[in-house]
């Protein structure tokens, strides 16, 4: 599933190609595509048509496109999309194939490239929220991700410290800090030298503020190249690949040597996925010995 530095790469194509223009028309060709609007496919076609586009936001995993109605000043409704597990917005010229997994067209009154919404797997989405364009409701309880910033360190070291969960969960909450997925929550760790499996209330400030600059590393790095690509899944609006995969130093490299110590890297399974660490860099937290009656 795309994580931060992927959305926020699809964001900035929609803030160079689409904002400032007005949607022509638009073809829902998989109701799938627009379950998340309740409505219907007729009344996301009708809000849609003749609305400019005022923005491209993000908000953890969230894009949402403000939008102008005909006639007016402000931006107030928003386009909202979830691009899923394998959902993609692609920006193409009108005559271009139109993709197998196509389910949503917009063409613009310019003329120009159209914005297509195309999923092999249909686990994303689009819906249109009215009075939204400030944050669509739906999305409200997310938190700010660690590029926000808005983003409250001594806040999150509070909230973590009160959790007491394990690291890496905690992490994956997306109502603690959005935009961490499974990817860069182990590279994170790894730099930062901190298992996954450690109690959030064991965590001093020094080390949160550690972990903080480690994601914030990951994910500045990670949006220099475009995102991680592991398959054809994740590309950008232009259709191209990212190559932070190239640079992992943990997820995905079961038994190959540690970049800091040489240690051949774990993977263990986690919360039905799989976790990689460092034995060496990373120790696994002590169990609590058991209590002695006496």
């Amino acid at each position: 599933m795309p994580e931060l530095p992927e959305v926020e790469v699809v964001r900035r194509g929609l803030d160079r190609w689409i904002v400032g223009r007005t949607i022509a028309r638009v073809e829902v060709t998989h109701p799938r595509a627009v379950r998340r609007h309740a409505a219907g496919s007729a009344d996301f076609t009708a809000v849609l048509v003749g609305s400019r586009v005022s923005g491209a936001l993000r908000r953890g995993k969230y894009l949402w496109l403000p939008l102008t109605a005909p006639g007016a000043d402000t931006p107030s409704d928003a386009l909202l999309a979830h691009l899923g597990m394998s959902g993609q917005l692609l920006v193409q010229e009108p005559d271009a194939p139109r993709e197998k997994h196509l389910h949503i067209r917009f063409t613009f009154t310019d003329g120009g490239r159209e914005l297509r919404f195309v999923d092999q797997r249909t686990f994303g989405g689009m819906a249109v929220e009215h009075n939204a364009a400030q944050l669509p409701p739906s999305i409200a309880h997310i938190a700010r991700d660690v590029l926000d910033p808005r983003f409250d360190d001594t806040a999150f070291h509070t909230a973590l410290r009160r959790r007491d969960s394990e690291l890496k969960r905690a992490l994956l909450d997306q109502s603690l800090v959005s935009g961490i997925g499974n990817i860069y929550a182990d590279e994170a760790l790894w730099r930062s030298k901190l298992h996954g499996a450690r109690s959030t209330a064991t965590i001093t400030r020094p080390q949160t503020a550690l972990l903080l600059a480690s994601v914030r590393a990951v994910m500045t790095d990670a949006l220099a190249v475009g995102g991680t690509s592991f398959d054809s899944l994740y590309v950008n609006v232009n259709g191209e690949s990212g190559y932070f995969s190239r640079s992992l130093d943990a997820y995905g490299r079961e038994g190959e040597p540690c970049n800091r110590c040489a240690t051949p890297i774990r993977r263990i399974s986690f919360m039905n996925r799989s976790s990689y660490f460092c034995p060496n860099c990373q120790r696994s937290p002590r169990r609590p010995r058991p209590a002695v009656s006496v």
